[in-house]
């Protein structure tokens, strides 16, 4: 009877240990601590009640709460080394604290925290150290989507599109917006592919490739709206054609001048097609002789031309005598 009644009270403990690790709208982290302290409680109980098997579960589930609760704060630690980083100017140290920060989220199954942590440490490295930023975008976007987190994947991969493209990496960045696509496409983001597809046209142009900028254009431009479409058409049109000042024209147009500020740079800054080529004119040179005229050509435009019969000087247009000397 006493067995029972410690076994009730050590299932008690642990009904309370689950509740601590529980999450909610108004409780946003687990209580590991008093978590572990409930396993341990019940642990005991089920010790006294001869439940070895029950005893030896909750002592394990307490060193592993134990385990996450200290991974959880010294997480936190290095992610709070990033913020003082950045106030001391010292941005040397940020990617590695922010890659470990992460590492030890992940180590006690906090996957948004951890990033959270590299999204924030690559904010603030994306001005003066893009590649690092890059970097830890990428790591971002690769935990999100092992969480199905697809729209945050897809923000993620975005900047990490917008950083290639800073960098002039344009094959990683028609890549990465390709990827970017098919995370958009997953969460039914038609609008966003559109607008997405604009870029994806201007990065093939600036890898020269107008064949891959049509081939974008007509796997993705259905989800483009009308002013997209029509500004796209006269842009592959002016390339396909070496006509520079539509494809200026084009590169202009307001809703690529209010894109992210990457792909905006991206337009201003895109080589125009050369045009083709005119042919050169004829040169005159100075004191030339004139050029030659048979007779023939010059009765038909009306010109006189001299002609010796009997020892007498004609002048003569075409067949017919005009004068004589």
């Amino acid at each position: 009877m006493s067995g029972n009644k410690k076994i009730e009270e050590g299932l008690e403990h642990v009904k309370n240990a689950e509740k601590s690790l529980k999450t909610s709208l108004l409780k946003w982290r687990p209580d590991y601590e008093n978590a572990a302290d409930e396993y341990n409680k019940a642990a005991t109980c089920f010790r006294n009640a001869k439940s070895f098997e029950q005893c030896k579960d909750c002592l394990l589930k307490a060193y592993s709460t134990l385990t996450r609760a200290q991974a959880f704060y010294a997480a936190k630690a290095l992610d709070q080394c990033v913020l003082v980083c950045k106030e001391l100017g010292d941005l040397r140290e940020v990617a590695s604290l922010a890659e470990r920060a992460a590492n030890m989220f992940q180590t006690h199954g906090s996957a948004e925290s951890a990033a959270a942590s590299l999204d924030k440490a690559a904010k603030i490295l994306e001005s003066h150290h893009p590649a690092d930023a890059l970097r830890l975008f990428q790591r971002a976007a690769e935990i999100s989507m092992i969480q199905d987190s697809s729209r945050q994947a897809a923000e993620y991969t975005s900047k990490v599109a917008r950083l290639h493209v800073k960098l002039q990496q344009y094959d990683l960045a028609a890549d990465a917006i390709r990827r970017e696509l098919g995370l958009h496409q997953q969460n039914e983001s038609y609008q966003a592919t559109g607008r997405l597809t604009v870029a994806l046209v201007l990065v093939q142009l600036a890898r020269g490739d107008v064949v891959a900028a049509e081939k974008a254009f007509k796997e993705w431009g259905n989800y483009c709206e009308g002013p997209e479409v029509q500004t796209l058409e006269t842009l592959l049109q002016a390339y396909d054609e070496e006509d520079p000042e539509n494809a200026k024209r084009a590169l202009n147009s307001p809703f690529i001048k209010h894109m992210d500020v990457e792909y905006a740079i991206l337009a201003r800054d895109m080589p125009l097609p050369e045009g083709l080529p005119t042919p050169p004119k004829a040169s005159v040179r100075e004191n030339a002789a004139p050029s030659y005229e048979s007779p023939n050509t010059q009765a038909e435009k009306g010109v006189l031309y001299p002609r010796l019969v009997d020892n007498k000087l004609y002048l003569f247009i075409g067949n017919k005598e005009q004068k004589t000397q």
